[in-house]
């Protein structure tokens, strides 16, 4: 766990965000997002309950909450708790169906897991509505633009094998940020650890093998501060998360149409093009991206408007026309 937001923790969080890093196995990222969320609450909650005076955006010292304090809280405090998110912080649906999903599992853990609580207000919080939205992605003609660009430059070698990776592979930033030269083997395979520490193979088509060949001659070793990692950034830091964002946007701002895009939509760029375009299986698919629910894999098989158009086309009667009205109008 990163030892920075440590102290400003009460013990009954520092335990918590403990028990789902070791025990759950959930992600040093993916904890900080509970640790975010959970200390968003509590400065909303010391605010509520006037045990500070300051607003909750003046950052109230959430050592204060302790057990008494979260046994009084209700079903009704976390709807308050939810619409201060979306009034005051003007939180997206998604947002604060994360913060719902942070508070279903804190409060879990205290009443189901540790029983510190007797009655858990988070039973019945339920998510907001969230949107039905297609995945954005990247045609094959702005990746094959996209892979053009990373050609040149002094990191050409090591941006070409990112940009790659993510676009073959489905990767995930967190995911490609933790591979080690190790990971790396010599079936040409790639050995990836995912969401929850789950570990999976990819096998690397011949691109993706070309491409980390040619990157590893240029790979630095001398000076470089984690000699386990694959990928470097300038500082010869093992590449963070923020590092491959801005690796990715860099080149996104020169593709047409993609200049909104981000790193992730890569990913959904991969899933989309193997299975539109590649006719991969959807259950295959699932095992490639690392999802733990086909439900998740399935948003990818959503139909294309070329799709749609050829399927309009393949119709018997696509070119089927009123004779009559042919006649009149020769006349």
């Amino acid at each position: 766990m990163d030892k920075a937001y440590l102290a400003e923790c009460p013990p009954v969080l520092r335990d918590y965000l403990g028990y789902m890093e070791t025990i759950k196995g959930r992600s040093e990222n993916t904890v900080n997002g509970y640790f975010i969320d959970l200390r968003t609450f509590f400065r909303f909650l010391l605010i509520q309950r006037s045990i500070v005076t300051e607003s909750a955006d003046q950052q109230p010292d959430i050592r204060l909450v302790d057990i008494p304090l979260l046994k009084t809280v209700t079903l009704n405090d976390l709807f308050e708790f939810m619409n201060y998110a979306k009034s005051e912080r003007s939180n997206s649906n998604v947002t604060r169906a994360r913060k719902v999903s942070s508070l279903r599992r804190f409060f879990y853990y205290l009443c189901d897991i540790t029983h510190q609580l007797d009655d858990n207000p988070a039973k019945n919080l339920s998510l907001p509505k969230l949107p039905s939205r297609m995945p954005q992605y990247l045609t094959l003609d702005q990746s094959l633009e996209l892979l053009r660009l990373a050609t040149t430059g002094q990191y050409a070698e090591r941006d070409y094998c990112i940009l790659t990776l993510l676009l073959n592979c489905g990767l995930r930033r967190a995911e490609l940020a933790g591979l080690n030269l190790s990971d790396v083997r010599s079936d040409n395979s790639l050995r990836v650890i995912g969401k929850g520490n789950k570990e999976r193979i990819l096998y690397l088509n011949e691109a993706c093998q070309k491409a980390l060949a040619a990157y590893l001659v240029k790979r630095p070793i001398e000076g470089t501060k984690d000699k386990k990692a694959l990928f470097y950034g300038h500082t010869k830091d093992r590449i963070s998360l923020q590092g491959i964002h801005y690796i990715v946007k860099r080149y996104l701002k020169q593709v047409a149409g993609a200049e909104e895009y981000s790193a992730h939509k890569l990913r959904h760029t991969a899933a989309t093009l193997m299975y539109q375009q590649g006719g991969v299986d959807v259950l295959v698919l699932k095992e490639i991206l690392g999802h733990k629910n086909l439900g998740t894999t399935e948003i990818y098989t959503h139909t294309s408007t070329d799709q749609l158009k050829r399927a309009a086309d393949s119709s018997p009667l696509a070119h089927v026309e009123n004779k009559a009205n042919k006649k009149n109008d020769e006349d």
